[in-house]
């Protein structure tokens, strides 16, 4: 099952790369840009509940669905690029294993017992 699992992630985050391709930024925008969502780290410092909360909330994959369909009704290409880079690197985490945390540890997270 892990392996079913992992394999869905490399598809979607070769799904967002795929859609990256079709924004009109240069190719680098995507590499550099990638590992931005892991900021919401920052919330760790307080205590690892609020941590936690900052960091589901920007790794949800729903959140770069969204931003990237407003971004497509809207024309607005940032607003694409957000949610393809949110969504792309949330694929990235969970292909490599990290999943959405709970609250009591930073290293409890919803898929470590896959």
């Amino acid at each position: 099952m892990k392996t079913l699992l992992k394999s869905e992630e490399v598809i979607q985050f070769t799904g967002a790369i795929y859609l990256f391709t079709r924004l009109d930024f240069a190719w680098w925008w995507f590499p550099t840009l990638i590992l931005l969502p892991d900021v919401s780290m920052i919330g760790y410092l307080i205590n690892p509940t609020i941590g936690a909360v900052f960091y589901n909330i920007v790794h949800h994959k729903g959140l770069g669905i969204v931003l990237g369909l407003l971004g497509l009704m809207t024309g607005n290409q940032i607003l694409m690029l957000t949610g393809i880079i949110l969504f792309a690197h949330s694929s990235m985490d969970r292909m490599l294993g990290y999943g959405l945390k709970y609250s009591d540890s930073f290293k409890h997270t919803s898929i470590e017992n896959l």
